[in-house]
């Protein structure tokens, strides 16, 4: 039983150091502690990505103030990029430029009647915070203020802004005037990418030239954070802040939207509902002191870091016509990096986006392809915000194959349709031909067969010329030879119907004729058949017949067996 405890006590004991190792939990992905603040809404975002780094009510909607102006600067800066108007524009200002003011709003003394630049209206709405300003430069560009308010509204929802909604050109207390830090750093964001804008912003002390009804202004800037010499909000400098705009009533508080700057890092920071605080050294502002907080809180715990290398392969792609396997290996064309945490990050868990634009436009790559052309691209993201972007290039040579190269030429050439007709027209000639050949020889065939019977039958006459026609056998002597043995000679041709054409068939000679001459050079054959016959034909009945011929062989002195002399 001891031991038993023991050993209980040991696995305790063991157990508690791994659970209280110092370290492990933030190592496996810890949430980082939170910046603590006393405004009511914060956002702190990456202004390089847009991504939110941490947020606080983020979607609390709350009064913006003066944080408006912004918006309204930013629509004239890009009415100046578009080219509809200029910095040196003379804007006179009209009664519109007083509508809605309040006697402790803050101004810059602009009277109607009065002219400066479009570019000292806008320094003044920025830095001096001048509600006037903004509704002269409203007029200006839209040409009233509820057509600018209105583009106000649409450009905040082009931006991605869902609880935003503007009323006027400045801020002033409205109850249907409100904003979000989610939103308004969205506008924030979008407003410090613009130079022009930024360098507005940014600027510590401006003097506008006198006008027609004022000498000129001596404007400094409301941003505590950027000026060392604010008056208004004293002793809030931090080093690291760049541009920004304050803004401050009884119901919004105090707000500030600013940008902040260190090394790689860039940073936009909103706080709203701030508050002011009294302490033994003076007043305490809570945008100030938020802001700078939440700056020092994500230089403290970020850093800008390697997420992608340009030695890692990322992909590869089909590639027609290649040697080896036809693939192309794709890496990254420069190294991605991003604003991520220092500690509990792994690289491996970003989400990849990969464009291979062959792909994209439905089009295929061909071999050869130099090393490092440019095929595709891909997106870094986290969380579903973008962290960075980079080219994908090949990384390699992708050399042409031969005999790929062989085989698409002699496919290309015929699946021409020109090519194809002529081989199908030549296939056709040939097969016509050859069936012209293959009736011409059997024709030819036929012909030579005929020929051939024919030739045939001509010698066949001649020798039966040459023979003569063969001589009947009296059936007496025929068949006194079958009785002693003799084999039966074949029937002899019957002979013809008497119809007078043997009589003229056989010449006789007239009584009293010499007999016809031989032709000279020539021997006289005796001529076979044309022997001495009784005069008259056959007669009918066959005993008269048998002794018409018995008359005739013993006249010619043959006998029924071959024809041949008698010689008696």
């Amino acid at each position: 039983m001891k031991k038993i405890k023991i050993l209980s006590l040991i696995l305790i004991f063991c157990l508690a150091l791994a659970l209280t190792a110092p370290g492990t939990l933030a190592a496996e992905g810890e949430e980082l502690a939170p910046p603590e603040l006393d405004s009511a809404a914060a956002v702190v975002a990456d202004a390089n990505t847009g991504r939110v780094l941490y947020a606080y009510n983020a979607d609390e909607q709350r009064y913006p103030a003066s944080l408006t102006k912004v918006m309204t600067v930013l629509l004239a800066v890009e009415a100046i990029e578009r080219g509809e108007v200029t910095t040196e524009d003379a804007v006179t200002a009209g009664q519109e430029a007083l509508e809605g003011m309040i006697a402790d709003g803050s101004t810059a003394g602009i009277q109607p009647g009065e002219t400066m630049t479009l570019g000292d209206l806008m320094y003044c709405a920025m830095l001096g915070s001048a509600n006037e300003a903004c509704n002269i430069i409203a007029v200006h560009i839209s040409g009233s203020l509820a057509a600018f308010v209105e583009d106000m509204n649409e450009r905040a929802a082009e931006l991605g802004c869902t609880g935003t909604h503007f009323t006027n050109t400045h801020g002033l207390p409205d109850a249907n005037h409100y904003t979000t830090a989610r939103d308004f750093t969205l506008i924030t964001l979008e407003a410090m990418s613009h130079d022009l804008f930024f360098e507005i912003s940014g600027t510590v002390n401006y003097t506008v030239p006198a006008t027609n009804m004022s000498e000129e202004r001596q404007l400094s800037n409301s941003n505590g954070l950027i000026n060392p010499e604010c008056q208004i909000y004293p002793g809030n400098y931090y080093e690291y802040a760049r541009a920004g705009k304050t803004g401050h009533t009884s119901d919004a508080g105090y707000c500030l939207a600013s940008m902040a700057e260190r090394e790689e890092v860039r940073l936009v920071a909103v706080v709203l509902g701030g508050s002011a605080v009294q302490n033994d050294s003076g007043w305490t502002y809570t945008n100030f002191s938020d802001s700078r907080t939440l700056y020092n809180w994500v230089f403290n715990n970020f850093s800008m870091t390697e997420v992608l290398s340009t030695t890692e392969l990322v992909t590869s792609v089909k590639v027609n016509l290649a040697e080896n396997d036809g693939m192309a290996v794709l890496r990254p064309a420069e190294a991605v990096r991003a604003l991520v945490p220092d500690k509990g990050f792994d690289p491996a868990g970003l989400e990849r986006d990969i464009v291979i634009f062959s792909e994209r436009d439905g089009s295929e790559l061909t071999a050869p392809i130099a090393a490092g052309t440019v095929l595709g691209e891909l997106t870094l993201k986290l969380d579903g915000v973008e962290l960075g972007s980079c080219s994908l290039v090949t990384s390699g040579a992708v050399e042409l194959a031969r005999s790929e190269f062989m085989k698409m030429e002699i496919a290309g050439f015929f699946g021409n349709i020109w090519v194809q007709l002529i081989i199908i027209a030549l296939l056709a000639a040939l097969a016509l031909y050859i069936l012209s050949v293959v009736r011409y020889r059997k024709l030819h065939k036929r012909h030579l067969l005929s020929v051939a019977e024919a030739e045939a039958r001509a010698a066949e006459r001649r020798r039966e010329e040459e023979r003569g026609p063969a001589q009947p056998v009296p059936q007496s002597e025929e068949r006194a030879a079958v009785m002693a043995g003799a084999p039966r000679r074949a029937a002899p041709r019957a002979a013809p119907h008497d119809t007078g054409e043997l009589d003229k068939t056989i010449v006789r000679p007239s009584p009293g004729s010499a007999p016809a001459a031989p032709r000279p050079g020539r021997p006289q054959t005796p001529v076979r058949g044309a022997e001495q016959r009784p005069s008259g034909r056959p007669p009918a009945g066959d005993k008269a017949r048998r002794d018409y011929f018995e008359e005739f062989f013993r006249q010619n002195g043959t006998n029924s067996r071959g024809g041949e002399q008698n010689k008696q």
